[in-house]
């Protein structure tokens, strides 16, 4: 009696997936380093004034965040204070 060979057929069906998405992981990697390279601002950071704490530096101002609606929880009233502790990175 003869052993049962296995076809490679099934071994290379389960690289290809494997290597599809290594690639893609590298690929999308390879681009957000080279986006983040290329930008030409500084880094911003936060500073608390008082109970106010306010951005500092960075590509985008308090003004365009202001425009765009970020930041303000509309629905809720009073929770427009921006504390250390409920600040997002």
């Amino acid at each position: 009696m003869g052993r049962a060979r296995t076809s490679d057929g099934a071994r290379s069906a389960g690289v290809m997936p494997l290597l599809a998405g290594v690639i893609s992981a590298l690929a999308l990697t390879g681009a957000a380093v080279y986006t983040v390279s290329e930008a030409q601002c500084d880094p911003g950071h936060y500073v608390t004034e008082g109970r106010k704490t306010i951005l500092v530096g960075g590509c985008v101002s308090g003004a365009e965040l202001r425009e765009a609606g970020i930041g303000h929880d509309h629905d809720r009233p009073g929770t427009t204070e921006t504390s250390p502790s409920n600040l997002r990175p």
